[in-house]
């Protein structure tokens, strides 16, 4: 460029900083615009060149602009995007430095805190978040340290966005990495946020779980009752997610707990049944509908319990232990949902053509007409279970195969 084509420049670039200065907020909306149509992907050193090298001087009009007038909304998408520009230049270091003097951090979570803004505002919020957090540990440190995993935790929890859920699940995944400091709390905000009531909350919560999890060295105790409770999700996402976390934690200090709960679960407790089983005056069709938690989550547990046995022979020699040879039989007799006859069935199975003894006793408890059906076809042996069979499945004693040092013999 030469002296004269830059001092134009120079020139216009001024005369926009003027117009910046006097103009409303329809003016700057309309500039912003202009702006960002122009600049969208341009590294640092070409909007240093486009703006004449007083690129800082307008973020800082642009920042203070949003921060007094965020609370109103109506600019704020433009405002946003517009600092975008400058957050995502290569080499963008003085940007990103100067936009965090200003109390750009605070600013940006403050707008996740407020139930009117708009949630196309609050995930580009975000996005400016995470491009912050990717910066480096210091940057992490410092969203932390405002409060932000409190912040960016309820905004996960209210939202009802798939754009915002995924933006702010990534964020979480983002500063928990490389930053020791502050990874026992996102953690731990994690595993509360498995509480949420919302399936599509509860994937994104769970996938980035997962991601947090497998670097940290231990499992916390609190997240088992929460992650088997997600089984009984009636979606199949979010028991996908937990299924996977469960056997991620198949190594860690939690294994204990996680397997006995597992095996619990597939013999409900009888009041529990009962009490959501109750026909009241209003349908037969609340009986159902209110068992089917309880059934989703047992025909859950004994699919996880087939997958892990299927990874780990000690696995195998731990469950046996904890008499799952019984409990399965018992959700193979639950004629009340089928997919908890076929999980059970295609676990069962499992352990049977793995510990030729456990077959010996099953046929004991079938018959061997019913027993040959069923290592033919394990995923279709709930079409044999009658009233009679099923009775028989529910009360069985397998137990009684453990010998007298506790262990299976066969083991």
């Amino acid at each position: 460029m030469s002296a004269r084509e830059e001092q134009a420049n120079i020139g216009k670039v001024l005369g926009f900083l003027r117009e910046w200065d006097r103009g409303d907020g329809t003016v700057r909306s309309r500039m912003l615009s202009t702006f960002l149509s122009q600049n969208a992907g341009r590294t640092f050193y070409e909007l240093e060149l486009e703006l004449a090298q007083v690129a800082s001087l307008f973020l800082a009009r642009l920042t203070t602009w949003m921060r007094l007038t965020y609370m109103f909304g109506k600019f704020l998408g433009l405002q946003l995007k517009a600092i975008g520009i400058f957050l995502s230049t290569s080499n963008h270091d003085q940007y990103l430095t100067e936009f965090l003097e200003d109390g750009g951090v605070l600013i940006l979570l403050d707008i996740l805190s407020h139930s009117l803004i708009k949630e196309a505002d609050k995930a580009e919020a975000l996005r400016l978040l995470l491009a912050v957090s990717n910066s480096g540990r210091d940057c992490k440190e410092l969203i932390c340290e405002s409060h932000g995993v409190r912040v960016i935790a309820e905004c996960l929890f209210m939202t009802k966005k798939a754009d915002t859920r995924q933006a702010a699940g990534a964020l979480l995944e983002s500063l928990s990495n490389g930053n020791p400091k502050h990874q026992d709390q996102i953690y731990k905000s994690l595993i509360a946020l498995m509480t949420c009531a919302s399936p599509k909350v509860q994937q994104v919560v769970l996938h980035t779980l997962r991601t947090v999890q497998l670097k940290l060295k231990s499992a916390d105790g609190s997240i088992v009752a929460p992650l088997l409770n997600m089984l009984r999700s009636l979606h199949l996402e979010v028991q996908h997610e937990a299924i996977n976390l469960i056997l991620d934690l198949k190594r860690q200090d939690v294994k204990a707990t996680l397997l006995s709960g597992l095996v619990a679960l597939l013999r409900p407790v009888t009041e529990e049944v009962q009490q959501q089983q109750q026909i009241t005056e209003e349908a037969e069709m609340m009986k159902v509908t209110g068992s089917l938690p309880v059934f989703v989550q047992q025909a859950a547990a004994a699919k996880a319990i087939r997958l892990l046995a299927e990874e780990d022979q000690e696995l195998c020699r731990e469950l046996l232990s904890l008499g799952v040879i019984q409990h399965l039989l018992y959700a193979m007799g639950n004629r009340e949902h089928t997919d908890a006859q076929i999980q059970a069935s295609l676990a069962l199975e499992h352990f049977v053509r793995s510990f030729p003894r456990i077959g010996e006793h099953v046929q004991r408890v079938m018959g061997s007409a019913l027993f040959a059906a069923f290592m033919n076809r394990a995923d279709a042996f709930h079409m044999k279970v009658d009233k009679r069979l099923a009775e028989t499945l529910l009360s069985n004693q397998a137990d009684t195969i453990k010998a007298p040092d506790g262990h299976m013999s066969d083991c």
